[in-house]
């Protein structure tokens, strides 16, 4: 009896300790994943509307707010004067925002004489959403946002509008 007690016992510590590293293996899987989408993001650069290129490397080691948008998005045009005022509150604590617009250049361009932001725009096209895919946007839809601490590992990530007291929150928690 007592043996077949051990070897159950024996037996379900060998399954969890298994299926604890399973768990493990697949979370550093996806961690290794997350951290090729963000060791290739700082290596890329952007058209900028009325400038020269956004080199994403100058903005690494750094918290950074990376939001993309585009001007025939509804929820993204509504958020984007959240964004800038976060930008303009937490630019002095070391935040950096770029918006990257998943949009043709010449609306975003029109776009921002209409409404500027104070925070750097890069011209993603429709490339930007397979970079959205790569930091985790499975949906490929837009808004989305990612908030990078200044290690460049990925913090937050959300699909849909986010405000200024949400950005504020994750500020806080960096």
């Amino acid at each position: 009896m007592k043996r077949r007690s051990l070897w159950l016992a024996g037996t379900g510590a060998a399954a969890v300790a298994a299926g604890v590293g399973f768990k493990l293996w697949r979370t550093e899987q996806e961690a290794q994943a997350l951290e090729q989408a963000t060791g290739g993001l700082w290596a890329l650069q952007f058209p900028q509307p009325n400038g020269p290129d956004l080199v994403m490397a100058r903005f690494k080691g750094r918290p950074l707010v990376l939001n993309f948008w585009a001007t025939w998005c509804a929820p993204c045009v509504k958020e984007l004067p959240e964004i800038d005022r976060f930008h303009r509150d937490f630019s002095a604590r070391g935040w950096q925002v770029i918006g990257l617009a998943v949009d043709n250049p010449q609306p975003v361009r029109e776009f921002l004489k209409r409404l500027p932001v104070s925070f750097a725009v890069g011209l993603a096209g429709f490339e930007g959403a397979d970079l959205g895919r790569r930091l985790g946007n499975s949906a490929g839809a837009l808004p989305f946002t990612v908030v990078l601490g200044p290690e460049g590992r990925v913090r937050q990530r959300k699909l849909g509008a986010t405000s200024y007291q949400e950005l504020a929150g994750w500020a806080g928690n960096a």
